[in-house]
C-alpha cells in the first residue's frame, strides 16, 4: 500500500473546524502519525515486546483507539501464548475499514476481531494486556477516570494497561521548551509553519494532554498497583501500569 503524504493543513482554511479521523486522515495517517509523533516506530515496535512479555493465555488484548491497526500488528507479531485473541476498538468507521484491509494482509496466527466502538460505551473483559495508543487524549476529560477504572476491571491479575499519551507540563518554562521542541521535529519532517499552526488550532479543543502526575495518579486511584514511564520522546510518553 502506497504511502500518501499529508498536506490536509498545507493550504490556508477559509473556516477552522475540529480535527476529525475522517476519510481524508484515513488516507494520509501513516505519513501523519511518523511526521508528527517523535519515536512512533520505535514505540510501536516495543509495545509489542512488552504485550509478548505480559500476555497471559487464554485471555484478550485489546488495541483500544486502534486507528489503521499498528499497535495490534506489533503485538500479534510478538505474542506466543495460546488462546489469546486481540480486540481492536475504534469509533471511526474509516478507520476500522481500512485497518479491516491491513490486518488481512498479515499472516501472522493471533485471532483478531476488529470493532468500530466507542471505548467508553465497550466492554473490556478477561484482558491481560490493554493498551491505549494516543487515545485517551481524545476522551473528554471528565470520562476518563470512569474509563481507566473500567479497563482495571475487566483486567485480569497481572494484566498491564500501556497509555500512550501526549504530555503537558507544569511549569511555563517546561512547556514551552518541549512545544517548541516538537515543532522543531515536524519541521524538520516538512512541515511548514502553516501546517503546524492550522492543525494545532484543528486539535485545540480536541486533544487535551494532561500532565504525567495527573495520569499516574488516575492509575493509581483505578487500583492499579504502580506504574511506570517506560519511554518519552520530547512532549510524548508512554506509561505501563500494573494490576
Amino acid at each position: 500500500m502506497i504511502k500518501k503524504a499529508d498536506n490536509i493543513f498545507a493550504t490556508p482554511l477559509e473556516q477552522m473546524v475540529d480535527f476529525r479521523f475522517d476519510e481524508r486522515v484515513v488516507d494520509v495517517f501513516p505519513d501523519m502519525i511518523q511526521r508528527s509523533v517523535p519515536g512512533y516506530g520505535t514505540l510501536i515496535s516495543n509495545i509489542g515486546i512488552l504485550a509478548a512479555r505480559y500476555a497471559q493465555a487464554g485471555s484478550n488484548c485489546y488495541d483500544l483507539g486502534c486507528s489503521l491497526g499498528a499497535v495490534t500488528l506489533s503485538m500479534r507479531q510478538r505474542i506466543k501464548v495460546e488462546n489469546c485473541q486481540i480486540i481492536a476498538v475504534d469509533n471511526s468507521a474509516a478507520m476500522i475499514e481500512r485497518a479491516q484491509k491491513i490486518i488481512a494482509a498479515d499472516n501472522n496466527r493471533v485471532p483478531v476481531s476488529l470493532c468500530c466502538e466507542d471505548i467508553n460505551q465497550f466492554s473490556v473483559e478477561n484482558a491481560s494486556v490493554v493498551v491505549m495508543n494516543f487515545t485517551l487524549q481524545f476522551i473528554a476529560p471528565m470520562l476518563r477516570d470512569a474509563l481507566i477504572q473500567h479497563i482495571y476491571q475487566g483486567m485480569k491479575p497481572g494484566g498491564v494497561l500501556i497509555l500512550s499519551e501526549k504530555l503537558a507540563f507544569e511549569s511555563v518554562e517546561q512547556q514551552a521548551f518541549f512545544t517548541e521542541a516538537h515543532h522543531d521535529f515536524k519541521r524538520a519532517n516538512g512541515y511548514s509553519d502553516l501546517e503546524i499552526s492550522q492543525k494545532r488550532s484543528a486539535l485545540e479543543n480536541v486533544l487535551i494532554p494532561e500532565t504525567l502526575a495527573v495520569h499516574q495518579q488516575r492509575l493509581a486511584n483505578a487500583g492499579f498497583s504502580s506504574s511506570e514511564c517506560w519511554f518519552q520522546c520530547f512532549n510524548f510518553a508512554s506509561i505501563i501500569a500494573f494490576k
